[in-house]
């Protein structure tokens, strides 16, 4: 009998996105998986779109949210709700590579963390030719000063290491996660180098404003991992410099 895998998918007004976004699950090379749906109070089509494709595969299910409760409930709900002995996640307008799953369930006979290699699309679905490559291995204190792990290509043992929530925070709670996961393991967490997602990338986005990027970083140390302010102020240094020089060493121009 294979392992279950649990895929965490928040949802808020996706309509145009979420088709292919399940469809890139249903695409799987590896067929032993679970979709958890959350729709977080969606006001446009996402919810009917989704029903439509959960009454097609009894492998999809979906929750949903009264209210807009934001990202870290909406993937604390599909945690909760799991039943897998991994647990995965996937925003609603990202997509996974067929061989995704199957290449990380080979990598996690070895370790209790993986992740992977990703690229850029716009918001229309197209290449936008920028890979961020994965580190081979990683390290809770690597990671501890930059977010290392694109949340769309995370796995963990959730068998081994127990179910992990995020913290309530607007933002960077998906970084805590993660850390929260390596420290449980005790071991590095595996990067594969192979491009495993496609990652939709927003003129909005974090990563495009450096003001909030600083901001949400700085409440991930101070409130989402209890650092003092003197502490939370250090880590911002080294933040500042491994995020601006030694990640960006990662993301490269693909033709």
């Amino acid at each position: 009998m294979q392992a279950l895998v649990s895929i965490v998918t928040p949802m808020y007004n996706n309509e145009t996105v979420i088709k292919e976004t399940i469809k890139s699950v249903l695409n799987q090379t590896y067929a032993d998986w679970e979709l958890l749906l959350i729709d977080d109070a969606s006001t446009d089509n996402t919810l009917d779109t989704a029903q439509r494709e959960e009454s097609k595969d009894s492998r999809i299910t979906i929750f949903k949210n009264d209210k807009n409760e934001g990202a870290a409930v909406a993937r604390n709900l599909g945690t909760e709700k799991a039943k897998g002995d991994f647990i995965a996640f996937l925003d609603a307008d990202d997509l996974w590579l067929p061989n995704k799953l199957e290449l990380q369930l080979e990598a996690l006979k070895k370790a209790d963390v993986c992740f992977g290699s990703y690229e850029w699309i716009d918001t229309k679905g197209n290449p936008l030719n920028i890979k961020v490559n994965a580190s081979e291995f990683l390290t809770y204190r690597k990671l501890l000063k930059a977010n290392y792990i694109g949340n769309l290509t995370g796995i963990y043992n959730a068998k081994k290491l127990g179910k992990i929530f995020t913290k309530d925070l607007k933002k960077r709670q998906d970084w805590l996660l993660w850390l929260e996961a390596i420290k449980r393991s005790g071991k590095p967490a595996i990067g594969l180098q192979e491009t495993l997602a496609y990652y939709r990338n927003s003129e909005d986005s974090l990563s495009s404003n450096k003001v909030k990027l600083i901001k949400h970083n700085y409440k991930a140390y101070r409130k989402g991992l209890g650092f003092s302010t003197i502490k939370s102020c250090f880590y911002m240094v080294l933040f500042l410099y491994e995020h601006l020089i030694v990640k960006r060493r990662l993301i490269k121009k693909i033709f």
